[in-house]
């Protein structure tokens, strides 16, 4: 693994002020998502490095803003954050480090602002969200949301954002990911008031909001996260296409990823009902273990992280 000062210079990150902002970007993600934060570290081209983290760091602060207080509290301070990465946009320039950063990854890879726009008014949803009554729902939801996610983030491997073909092959990873999130962080969720699995799927299988609240152990549940977890498996495979649509040098962190939502998938399946019961969490030996099997054989030796 490269120090970081080689990784922001061979991004050409070269002004003081935006070597700060970056390197705030990286301990950022270093703290909130330490095992994403390495996969980039270990699996992502030197140069790309800052750029990766930077819209990961974009995107999960803007879902940060989402996440926490009343309604309230989350509808005006994320009015505030939307109207300032707006104006951000359109003027080329900003106040906040992370933001700063993105701003600049945007230009240097000639990100399409139109999936930033789209992210935004997609992160409107969680604000206050309603639940699903249908299928169409859900989709509507990742369609909005979970795909321009992944297009500021993943996209930046693309000079331009990648091509249609790359976009078609994210939406379909969109899909499959935010269907493994909903089975991973179902318990949470349920805690939270907050149910992601759509209510036609519930009714399907006769079994209440209730019966999940309160992990009721019921043929019912089983039948319900094992069908979700297939149809999330399943087009997960289909996403596997994103891997012809990468170069090589990108497919090292593209097979981790999908490498990991597989392992998430087996540790739902083996947990049956009891994910309504407590969280499904990586298992750091078995991340461990794919993120060796992607990782070049010869690296550079580490010598330091954000430094």
């Amino acid at each position: 693994m490269r120090t970081w000062r080689r990784s922001l210079e061979a991004a050409e990150v070269r002004q003081d002020t935006l070597r700060d902002d970056y390197t705030k970007v990286a301990r950022f993600m270093r703290r909130r998502e330490p095992a994403g934060y390495l996969a980039v570290r270990l699996l992502v081209p030197v140069g790309q490095q800052p750029h990766v983290l930077a819209g990961y760091a974009f995107a999960s602060y803007t879902d940060d803003v989402c996440d926490r207080g009343t309604v309230q509290e989350r509808t005006r301070r994320y009015d505030a954050w939307d109207e300032r990465v707006r104006a951000a946009l359109d003027s080329g320039s900003a106040g906040h480090p992370l933001l700063r950063a993105f701003l600049h990854t945007a230009a240097t890879r000639e990100l399409p602002h139109r999936w930033v726009d789209s992210y935004l008014d997609g992160a409107r949803i969680d604000l206050d969200f309603p639940g699903f009554a249908t299928e169409a729902d859900y989709q509507r939801y990742v369609e909005q949301l979970t795909w321009p996610f992944l297009m500021i983030t993943s996209g930046l491997a693309h000079q331009g954002g990648g091509s249609t073909e790359f976009a078609a092959a994210c939406r379909l990873f969109a899909d499959a990911a935010q269907r493994t999130d909903i089975l991973t962080d179902l318990h949470e969720d349920l805690r939270g008031g907050r149910l992601y699995l759509p209510v036609s799927d519930l009714d399907r299988y006769d079994i209440a909001r209730e019966d999940l609240e309160q992990g009721r152990d019921l043929p019912g549940v089983h039948a319900l996260i094992a069908a979700t977890a297939q149809t999330a498996r399943a087009t997960l495979r289909e996403a596997g296409v994103l891997l012809d649509h990468c170069s090589e040098e990108h497919r090292r962190l593209m097979r981790f990823v999908l490498d990991l939502h597989h392992q998430r998938l087996q540790s739902v399946t083996s947990r049956g009902a009891s994910v309504t019961r407590r969280p499904v969490r990586d298992r750091p030996v078995a991340c461990l273990r794919l993120l060796t099997r992607r990782t070049p054989a010869h690296r550079d030796e580490l010598a330091g992280t954000t430094r």
